[in-house]
């Protein structure tokens, strides 16, 4: 399979993977140290690696055919989105590696309130870093409607998929799929050279 052909597949697998980190999650009762801990976080790993991608084709479907400005405003909504991503991976690798260490939740929960307390990891790797690979998302979906690369409810449906897994861990399998219906069909579009969607061939940003 060639680069541009896993790229294309990132649109589906990346979405795919959060959800069967959801699904784990959800069938994990204890949460705690074993199987069901690492392979979901596995899989939360590889979906926000396979994002890496996707991100890179919105930004192309974003700036195709326009001008200075649009391609600043897109790569740096490409960078928050990058800068997201290695939060959430260094996060997973910290979790797969609590789970390693620990023979059960009470251990584990020690072990995260040290390496939480450590200053700046919490903030960096748990609540705002993660929020950017969101906003680098949302903001890139945004643009590509505007400028009539995308559909505009994609947007909508990201926006409702982001909204579902903020409001708890629980949503993650539904938001995964809301994800899936909105950037899945997007992988071709974006590895193409074709007109924007609408044909539009509007004044450059």
């Amino acid at each position: 399979m060639t680069t541009s052909t896993w790229g294309r597949a990132a649109f589906a697998a990346g979405p795919a993977c959060l959800g069967t980190y959801g699904l784990i999650r959800l069938i994990d009762d204890e949460h705690g140290p074993g199987p069901d801990w690492s392979l979901g976080h596995l899989a939360l790993l590889a979906g926000v690696v396979l994002f890496v991608p996707v991100f890179a084709g919105l930004r192309r479907m974003a700036v195709r055919g326009r001008g200075p400005a649009a391609r600043w405003f897109a790569g740096s909504a490409l960078v928050l989105g990058l800068l997201g991503v290695a939060a959430v991976t260094v996060q997973a690798g910290i979790d797969l590696v609590v789970g390693y260490s620990s023979a059960d939740r009470a251990s584990m929960n020690e072990l995260f309130e040290r390496i939480q307390g450590t200053p700046g990891v919490k903030p960096a790797f748990y609540t705002v870093g993660p929020m950017l690979f969101y906003v680098g998302l949302l903001l890139l979906i945004v643009q590509s409607a505007v400028v009539r690369a995308v559909e505009a409810w994609r947007p909508a449906v990201v926006v409702a998929a982001v909204a579902v897994m903020a409001a708890g861990l629980d949503l993650i399998p539904v938001g995964a799929l809301l994800l899936l219906l909105a950037l899945a069909p997007l992988g071709r579009r974006a590895g193409t050279p074709s007109a924007p969607h609408g044909e539009v061939r509007a004044a450059h940003w």
